[in-house]
């Protein structure tokens, strides 16, 4: 009987660690969650649940458990190529030859990998996602909009979609949608708090990590171990999350990979830190043709002017950039990768008003999407 007590007693401990860890209440004071949300704009783990169960064309696997005991999937499409794998990417590198990793020709297929947001907060690129498989699925997205030339583009490749890197975050994290809501809440509430109510934020949040000790919220940038997966230990990876991400890169030898998130500013691809320069040149120049289709279509973007020419990585130190999950998924796989940052729709008071509402997103994801394939299937680098 006392040991029955003492496991009901650590059973407890743990679910109330959990639940401390899992649910994340608005505070007084505090805008409301959005309730003018579109049905299109699904950015809910029950969403994705929803999408998961509904593939056909695809194949469904749960490729990792978070500490909080929430699946990571990754939905996949076309079939894997036998890349005639000799030997791991840094060795076959060199050997001068990348061809002995993974031999790519005009016979296999370019391989296409999105990275759903490891930053629970960032819920527009679960809206993307989850419309992108529904795409794949049908052709449409759930606006009843035609994407069959998308559709196509997806057809032609293989295509890995984790809808979600992060479903601890995403659970922990109370909006829904941060249209019209303050940029200090989406702070707030993705890069936590201390215990005394004061903001981690910029670059704050990654001072302490795995984020432990004095936190009064834990924001939704960490799955509930603390661990913000785009600074994690890539050499010896602490979250199970980044493990699967990662062997999915070094598996299916990506031709491109896009980490997806979101900030308060207009859409735009980041250049990536510690690839090489012509790696980092073809990043410049998807990124230069996805903001002109943005603003084809009337969307927010960035005047010409604000691009700049690619550069080698810092010379002094300590170095402004980092050995980030772009870097690792590079290094492991040869992708081309690159960071995506959306925008969230949220407001300051020197920016009263969203730049984007909700249509605009979802377009603003799906043309990213789009350029992706447009891109890959014209200017693959053969691997021979």
């Amino acid at each position: 009987m006392k040991n029955f007590k003492i496991l009901i007693l650590f059973i407890a401990t743990i679910f109330l660690f959990h639940s401390t860890y899992s649910q994340v209440e608005i505070e007084d004071g505090d805008p409301p969650n959005n309730t003018n949300i579109p049905e299109f704009y699904k950015s809910r783990l029950s969403d994705i649940n929803f999408e998961i169960e509904n593939v056909r064309l695809g194949e469904v696997k749960t490729i990792a458990t978070s500490p909080g005991g929430l699946p990571v999937y990754a939905v996949y499409y076309g079939e894997k190529e036998d890349f005639k794998t000799q030997a791991n990417y840094n060795s076959a590198v060199a050997a001068r030859n990348p061809g002995f990793y993974a031999k790519k020709d005009s016979s296999t297929k370019p391989v296409v990998f999105f990275v759903g947001p490891v930053h629970g907060q960032e819920v527009e690129n679960i809206v993307g996602l989850v419309n992108l498989i529904h795409v794949a699925e049908t052709g449409k997205d759930y606006r009843g909009k035609d994407w069959s030339a998308l559709k196509n583009k997806i057809e032609k490749c293989r295509t890995i979609i984790i809808p979600c890197g992060n479903p601890d975050g995403r659970k922990r994290c109370p909006y829904d949608s941060f249209v019209g809501i303050p940029t200090k809440i989406m702070t707030k509430y993705g890069q936590g708090t201390k215990k005394d109510g004061t903001l981690w934020g910029w670059p704050g949040a990654k001072s302490v990590h795995p984020m432990k000790g004095d936190v009064g919220i834990l924001g939704a940038y960490f799955n509930d171990d603390g661990i913000n997966p785009m600074q994690d230990e890539y050499f010896k990876p602490m979250a199970k999350e980044t493990a699967a991400i990662l062997e999915i890169a070094r598996t299916e030898a990506p031709d491109i990979t896009v980490s997806l998130h979101s900030h308060e500013n207009r859409p735009v691809i980041l250049q990536p830190a510690y690839t090489a320069m012509f790696m980092k040149t073809r990043v410049h120049e998807l990124a230069l043709s996805l903001n002109q289709r943005y603003k084809d279509a009337e969307l927010a973007f960035w005047p010409d002017d604000w691009f700049w020419t690619p550069k080698a990585d810092d010379e002094k130190f300590p170095p402004k950039t980092t050995f980030n999950l772009i870097g690792a998924l590079h290094h492991i796989s040869g992708t081309m990768p690159f960071t995506f940052e959306c925008s969230h729709g949220s407001v300051s008071e020197d920016k009263p008003e969203p730049i984007v509402n909700y249509d605009d997103i979802l377009d603003i994801q799906l043309i990213l999407y789009d350029e992706m394939f447009e891109y890959i299937i014209n200017n693959r680098l053969i691997w021979n």
